[in-house]
């Protein structure tokens, strides 16, 4: 088999470092390869693709909404069951009041980690008097335990890079990791909003930890299947790696990990 790299000028997210996390041979399918998804993620198809169109509106309901249009003019626009219980909880159960604070709406940040880039697209990152707040809308079904979201990409990640490439929003100086907050809120829980503080521990470790993940796939010539065949039954690529054809079925996410593998924290990252 020929070697394979990445593609020139390849540039990381927090997806594609958790699909590598989650399944190297994912990855390199799906990054490396670029190959067509061959079978659905989950059963039904057109449920699961109805959800994920769902959150993507979602997150441009709220996003107009803080770049200053009016409520009542979106909410017309809401126009699915979820989408409005969704809207209704945004609108009535604020997280936290930011309304002093410099607002960077879907701002994207980018900085060289190892041999490569890596990119993220904030939903909101809220700045006052040195301090940041990373908001994330979450719109799964199911609401994670705080430690699973806390072991993901997208947190280690969103804080790691906003400290190491969020000096323009801050007035020119670094943003030190103890004044950075990550805090996700969950559309179909709104009352019970996850927070996740930061300290410079946190942060040596985890940019450690991302500058030796990608500098160990840029280097990678294997991309070995995940142990864990479970995660096979909501991988579109199952068929590549002779792990089962049928999808697993909506009924049966009920696992964190299920939940994940069918994309939903990867909405706001449709750009990548």
């Amino acid at each position: 088999m020929p070697e394979q790299t990445l593609p020139a000028g390849f540039t990381f997210s927090q997806s594609s470092l958790q699909d590598y996390s989650d399944c190297p041979r994912r990855f390199q399918l799906r990054y490396i390869e670029q190959l067509k998804w061959p079978a659905v993620e989950s059963e039904p198809a057109l449920e699961n693709e109805r959800r994920q169109q769902e959150g993507q509106l979602f997150h441009r309901l709220v996003q107009q909404r803080l770049i200053g249009l009016p409520a009542d003019k979106l909410t017309p626009l809401a126009s699915t069951l979820d989408l409005r219980r969704w809207w209704e909880n945004y609108l009535t159960h604020p997280i936290d009041d930011v309304s002093g604070y410099a607002q960077y709406v879907e701002v994207t940040l980018s900085a060289p980690v190892g041999t490569c880039r890596l990119l993220a697209k904030y939903d909101l990152v809220a700045v006052r008097d040195g301090r940041a707040v990373i908001f994330d809308w979450k719109t799964s079904h199911k609401r994670p335990r705080d430690e699973w979201m806390a072991a993901r990409m997208q947190t280690r990640v969103y804080r790691a890079l906003l400290v190491q490439a969020g000096t323009h929003l801050n007035g020119g100086k670094p943003f030190e990791p103890e004044q950075v907050e990550m805090v996700y809120w969950y559309a179909d829980f709104p009352s019970e909003p996850a927070r996740f503080p930061y300290n410079a521990a946190q942060h040596k470790r985890d940019w450690d930890g991302l500058t030796g993940i990608v500098n160990e796939i840029a280097n990678h010539r294997v991309f070995p299947l995940t142990e864990d065949e479970k995660k096979c039954a909501y991988c579109p690529y199952r068929s590549y790696c002779n792990r089962g054809v049928a999808a697993g079925t909506g009924e049966e996410l009920e696992t964190e990990s299920a939940e994940a593998q069918i994309n939903f924290e990867q909405i706001a990252e449709i750009e990548f």
